[in-house]
C-alpha cells in the first residue's frame, strides 16, 4: 500500500492511499465467491450460477462490499503510518467511482480527509491587566432583605365576619382548563396563596376572588394578554374553578430586637442583623466582581490569540449550546414545534460564533494547564463527587456510576485551576463601578496629556493675535 500525507492547512489533513491490485483481487474473489454460493439467478439452481454471471448480475453490490472490506483496516493503517490523530471519522472519496474497477486489474486509489488539533501557541497569560469593579448595593437593599425575612415569618390570621377584599390573602385549590385546546393538560394547583390587589397577580384573579368566603367555590374565566410573562399562558383563555380554603390577612412580626433574635441565626439585635446583612451583601458583591475579573482576563487572552479552530469541535459545541437553548425555551413554556425554521437557523449561527469562542478558550486554558503543570488528585475528584451527591441528594456511588463522570470532573477542575493561575498572575487594579454599556473612563495619564494639549492649543491664538497687533 502506498500513502502520501498532504497538510492542507494547520488543522486539515489529506492522505492519498493506493491499495495494490493483488490485495484488491484477493478481496474481490472472496466476496464474489460468497455471492455465488447464495445467489439466485434465473435458469440456474441456487449456488450453481457461473461466477462471471454472478459478478455481472451483482456488480454494484459486490463492488460496495469489496470497498467496505478493504478500507477500514487500511485507512487506520495509513493514519497510524503518518502519526495522525483525527478528531472525527475521516471523509473518504474516490476520484472515479463510476468507472473504478475492483476486480484487481488495477490498484484502488482514494483520498481521506480529516481535521486534527492545531498547534496551540504558548499563551501570554502572565501580567494580563484587568479592572475589578465592585457593584455597590442599593441604599435600600438591606431594608428589602429584612422585609423579605419578615414576610417569611408572617402569620396568616383568618378574617371573621366579612368577605375577602383587596389586601387579603386567599388560599385556594385551583383547576384550570384551556378553552378550545383539548390537548393541553389541565392546570392543577393546590394551596395556592393569592394576595388580592398585588401587582404581581393577574388583575382578573383579584376581580373574581374579592368578595368570597371560606369553603365557597367559584368559576371564572381569564383571558391572558399576548405579552403575558408566562409564554404557556400568553394569549390563552382558561376556565378556572376555585375552591376557597381560607381567607386571611397577613400579620408581620414587630421589627425589633426580639424578632431579630428569633431568627436563630446568631443575631444579637436588629442593628446586628442590619450590620451582618450589609457585610453579606459586600462579600457577595466582591465575589461577583472577582468572577467578572476572571471572565475579563480569559476574554482578553482569547481575543489576543488567533489560531484556526477545527470545525468538528465548533459544530459539537454549537449543538450543545442550541440544545441548552431549546431546553430553556421549553422550560419557559414555549412550544418548540411552533418555532420557525428561520429562527432556529439564526439561533444556530449565533451559537456557532459563541461555540468557536468557547472552544478556543478551552484549548488555551488546557495549554495553560500544561505550562503550569496542573494536576488533579483523586482526593479532589472524591470531594467534588461528594458535593454533587449532596446537591442532587443521591449517593456518591450513583454519581460515580454515570459514564465518564470522573473524567468530566477532572477536566472541569483542571480548567478551574488554569483560570486561577491566570488570575494569580494578573495585574488587577480597582476601579469605580460602571453600569453595563457605560464607556470605560480614560486613564489619568491620558486625561492629563489631553488636558495639556488642549491648554497648549488654547494659547496659540493669543500669540498670533499679539503678533498681529504689532
Amino acid at each position: 500500500m502506498k500513502t502520501e500525507l498532504i497538510e492542507v492547512s494547520e488543522i486539515e489533513r489529506e492522505i492519498k492511499i493506493e491499495i495494490e491490485a493483488e490485495a484488491v483481487r484477493e478481496v474481490y474473489n472472496k466476496v464474489s465467491g460468497k455471492y455465488a454460493k447464495a445467489a439466485s439467478v434465473p435458469g440456474f439452481r441456487k449456488g450453481f450460477a457461473p461466477l462471471d454471471v454472478v459478478r455481472l448480475r451483482y456488480k454494484e453490490d459486490i463492488k460496495n462490499e469489496v470497498v467496505r472490506e478493504l478500507l477500514p483496516d487500511r485507512v487506520t493503517e495509513a493514519i497510524k503510518e503518518h502519526g495522525q490523530m483525527p478528531l472525527t471519522e475521516p471523509n473518504m472519496h474516490f476520484e472515479n467511482w463510476d468507472t473504478m474497477k475492483v476486480n484487481g486489474s488495477e490498484p484502488l486509489s482514494l483520498h481521506i480527509h480529516f481535521e486534527v488539533m492545531p498547534v496551540i501557541p504558548d499563551p501570554a497569560y502572565k501580567g494580563v491587566e484587568a479592572t475589578r469593579r465592585v457593584k455597590p448595593a442599593p441604599a435600600d437593599e438591606v431594608d428589602n432583605l429584612i422585609e423579605a425575612r419578615r414576610s417569611e415569618s408572617a402569620s396568616l390570621i383568618p378574617v371573621e365576619g366579612r368577605k375577602s377584599k383587596d389586601g387579603d390573602t386567599v388560599i385556594v385549590d385551583l383547576t384550570g382548563t384551556f378553552v378550545g385546546d383539548d390537548e393541553q393538560e389541565p392546570i392543577v394547583l393546590n394551596d395556592l396563596e393569592i394576595k388580592l390587589g398585588d401587582e404581581s397577580i393577574e388583575k382578573s384573579f383579584t376581580d373574581n376572588l374579592a368578595g368570597v368566603e371560606t369553603d365557597e367555590e367559584k368559576d371564572f374565566t381569564v383571558t391572558y394578554p399576548e405579552g403575558f410573562s408566562a409564554p404557556s399562558l400568553a394569549g390563552k383563555t382558561i376556565d378556572y374553578h376555585a375552591k376557597i380554603k381560607s381567607v386571611g390577612t397577613v400579620e408581620l412580626p414587630e421589627l425589633d430586637d426580639e424578632w431579630a433574635k428569633s431568627l436563630d441565626e446568631g443575631y444579637e439585635s436588629l442593628s446586628d442583623l442590619r450590620k451582618k446583612l450589609a457585610q453579606d451583601l459586600e462579600t457577595v458583591a466582591k465575589s461577583e466582581a472577582d468572577i467578572r475579573v476572571r471572565n475579563e482576563l480569559i476574554n482578553t487572552i482569547i481575543q489576543g490569540h488567533a489560531f484556526p479552530v477545527p470545525s468538528a469541535l465548533i459544530e459539537s459545541q454549537a449543538r450543545n449550546l442550541l440544545d441548552n437553548f431549546a431546553r430553556d425555551m421549553a422550560n419557559r413554556g414555549f412550544d418548540l414545534k411552533k418555532v420557525e425554521e428561520d429562527f432556529i437557523k439564526m439561533a444556530y449561527n449565533q451559537m456557532r460564533q459563541q461555540a468557536e469562542f468557547d472552544v478556543r478558550g478551552a484549548m488555551l486554558l488546557e495549554r495553560i494547564a500544561e505550562l503550569e503543570n496542573i494536576a488533579v488528585t483523586d482526593a479532589e475528584i472524591e470531594d467534588e463527587l461528594g458535593k454533587m451527591a449532596e446537591y442532587y441528594q443521591v449517593s456518591v456511588d450513583e454519581i460515580r456510576s454515570q459514564k465518564g463522570v470522573e473524567s468530566s470532573i477532572s477536566n472541569t477542575l483542571r480548567t478551574r485551576k488554569a483560570v486561577e493561575a491566570v488570575f494569580d498572575h494578573a495585574k488587577i487594579a480597582d476601579g469605580e463601578w460602571l453600569e453595563p454599556g457605560a464607556p470605560e473612563p480614560e486613564p489619568e495619564k491620558k486625561k492629563a496629556k489631553k488636558a495639556k494639549a488642549e491648554d497648549a492649543g488654547a494659547e496659540k491664538p493669543k500669540k498670533k493675535a499679539a503678533k498681529k497687533d504689532k
